[in-house]
């Protein structure tokens, strides 16, 4: 699983899952540096704590989201339905919300699962996004819930 980031103005703005056909560029910047170690951390131990200045942009039922995404423990999973319930919304703005996430890893929305598997991930449904997904459940031991088999 190859991440880049993106910095802008002092934050990370952007985290994005790469294919496996993109060769690695070390970081143009000690921002992204320090969020590249930070990362690497992470992929050795799931507890792992991020201390990034982020740049989170998105609308109020987006941040609201985003901070309940904050909040499922590594190890756990809540579904869209679930979240929906929590936040007043519907399961479909659930999933839309966690597509739109810039911040993955960071804000955790692979935490975020259907009722019946694994769901989608960033706004797809195969692929090396969903095998992004499944890697990030299985490394913090939440995977019990649903298939892991490719």
């Amino acid at each position: 699983m190859q991440v880049a980031v993106k910095t802008r103005d002092g934050f990370v703005s952007e985290i994005l899952y790469l294919p496996p056909s993109v060769a690695p560029k070390p970081p143009q910047t000690l921002l992204g540096e320090r969020a590249a170690q930070q990362l690497e951390r992470y992929r050795a131990d799931p507890d792992t704590r991020f201390d990034l200045p982020l740049l989170i942009e998105g609308t109020p039922f987006q941040r609201r989201l985003w901070d309940a995404l904050c909040a499922i423990p590594r190890g756990r999973t809540l579904t869209y339905g679930e979240l929906a319930r929590r936040l007043g919304g519907e399961a479909r703005a659930v999933g839309q919300a966690c597509g739109d996430n810039r911040l993955p890893i960071v804000i955790p929305c692979h935490r975020v699962v259907a009722a019946n598997g694994i769901g989608g991930f960033a706004h797809s449904t195969g692929g090396y996004l969903l095998e992004a997904k499944r890697w990030l459940l299985a490394h913090e031991c939440g995977a019990d819930s649903f298939e892991l088999t490719p």
